[in-house]
């Protein structure tokens, strides 16, 4: 029957697609701008007030995803993502200093708002991909691929992978949060 090899080439390219997942490309690669994620208010606009499970475990040890200069967020300013509801630029002159990586924020206000609790407002898994964690392995990510869920911040390699973390962002942020400590501790910087 000639649909059986169709078929087995359908799924064959399928499982690929899932196999591939977040990816270390270099971050000098175009990612196409599209609009940020929508939060609902489901989704908690305020942050949440404890870490998560994930950022549980040894904070002292936990990695944080920079730029060369140490920058976190690539200057973006957490606290903007919960209230801006959209990735707003930081400014060196508004920065804080957290878990050995720089924070730029827009406004003192903000900075504030995170120096006086950072788990608050610091995205989950270092501010590392959180698919590629969901998967049991650290990626880059971009201001633009972002969500808030439950009041906590996850960060993305690009837009579309953001969109295949949210077909299951329960299981995913499971999955993550037991691959997390093992994948903080097996980063290498």
């Amino acid at each position: 029957m000639k649909t059986k090899p169709v078929m087995f080439v359908a799924i064959a390219l399928l499982s690929a697609s899932l196999v591939v997942g977040c990816t270390n490309l270099q971050k000098s690669e175009s990612v196409t701008a599209q609009p940020a994620a929508q939060v609902s208010p489901t989704q908690a606009a305020q942050p949440a007030s404890s870490p998560s499970q994930a950022a549980q475990s040894d904070p002292a040890q936990t990695p944080i995803y920079t730029d060369n200069q140490g920058v976190a967020i690539d200057g973006t300013d957490p606290v903007a993502y919960f209230f801006a509801q959209r990735p707003v630029p930081g400014n060196p002159e508004f920065s804080h200093t957290w878990m050995n990586a720089t924070w730029h924020f827009s406004s003192a206000a903000n900075r504030d708002l995170f120096a006086a609790n950072p788990e608050q407002y610091a995205p989950q898994y270092g501010g590392f991909c959180a698919f590629a964690v969901a998967n049991g392995y650290t990626a880059s990510t971009v201001p633009e691929a972002w969500s808030i869920v439950d009041g906590k911040l996850y960060l993305n390699f690009d837009l579309g992978v953001r969109d295949r973390w949210e077909q299951d962002i329960p299981g995913n942020i499971n999955k993550a949060n037991q691959n997390w400590p093992a994948a903080a501790s097996d980063f290498k910087g």
